[in-house]
């Protein structure tokens, strides 16, 4: 029995399941719509699909450079139990191996990627991980960079961290250069910065704080004459909170992060300059799941 694009979509709508996945479906059941669905439910794909829905919060934020390449990528589970779980952290090891070794553009091409080291894709591979584990896994997000590079993780997963410098790579390979870069890791993931340097913060946010923080000065009563230069002051301490460069660096205070990098290549005879760096922290920014546990198991028993 034939069948067409239009039935794909209609089996695609009935059980959730992805175009490619129902057109298969309809060619092994030879157009049959009820076959078709069936032969999706025997395949747990449609399963999977329901456990979509369910919010993904917990998971881990995984960072890893090898051969002057760093990925850090995000993949959520429902539990942080299931974060601990080995097949779990397999896959996520695979998926920035993939990610490190076929440099996909996205999660969405990343997910039509053969895994590393499998047969199957990443979205194969996924769908029967979320059937084995029994919870609802999502890919988040991810990021990959060349060249001088370092990677951290931080309290088992809870955040990932990578960093891009601009170093010759005879600087790079020495023991003095990946502490360094280590120590770099670590001030981004206990500190959080949200940009690089001064120069990077938009200048419509800087625009916003120079005029919440004359209010301020005018609210004390200071006169508004002399209110701007009080809020150029400021203004470099709103610098020294969001930017990584102008940070005081969390090791030695008495310097900042672009003095401490100064230092560092000025011991190792070389320029050092930190070029860019990305933080994932697991669910941030995504609405967790409010459960009363105890309430659950007790109306269990009633």
């Amino acid at each position: 029995m034939a069948f067409t694009a239009k039935d794909v979509a209609a089996l695609r709508e009935k059980t959730g399941v992805g175009m490619m996945d129902c057109k298969k479906a309809l060619q092994e059941a030879d157009g049959d719509m009820e076959q078709a669905s069936l032969i999706l439910r025997e395949k747990g794909l449609a399963a999977s699909v329901k456990k979509a829905g369910r919010i993904a919060a917990e998971g881990v934020a995984y960072a890893e450079d090898k051969n002057g390449v760093a990925v850090v990528i995000e993949i959520n589970a429902e539990t942080d139990f299931v974060a601990k779980n080995a097949g779990f952290q397999a896959f996520v090891k695979t998926c920035a191996d993939t990610v490190a070794e076929a440099n996909p553009e996205d999660v969405e091409a990343l997910l039509g990627t053969k895994a590393s080291g499998e047969s199957v894709t990443v979205d194969e591979l996924l769908k029967d991980k979320i059937l084995t584990i029994g919870e609802n896994i999502k890919i988040r997000r991810f990021q990959r960079y060349e060249g001088a590079v370092t990677s951290y993780i931080h309290s088992g997963g809870r955040i990932g961290v990578i960093v891009r410098f601009d170093a010759a790579p005879e600087l790079a390979d020495k023991d003095e250069f990946k502490e360094y870069a280590k120590n770099v890791a670590m001030q981004i993931a206990a500190v959080n910065p949200q940009y690089l340097d001064s120069a990077s913060v938009p200048a419509n946010i800087v625009e916003e704080e120079k005029n919440v923080l004359k209010q301020q000065i005018v609210d004390e009563g200071k006169p508004a004459e002399i209110a701007e230069k009080i809020v150029m002051g400021r203004i470099a301490k709103f610098f020294k909170e969001i930017c990584l460069i102008e940070q005081p660096y969390v090791k030695d205070s008495a310097m900042s992060v672009g003095e401490y990098t100064k230092s560092v290549g000025d011991s190792l005879g070389g320029a050092i300059k930190i070029l860019e760096f990305t933080r994932f922290e697991k669910g941030e920014g995504i609405e967790k799941r409010n459960d009363d546990f105890a309430a659950e198991v007790a109306g269990m028993i009633k």
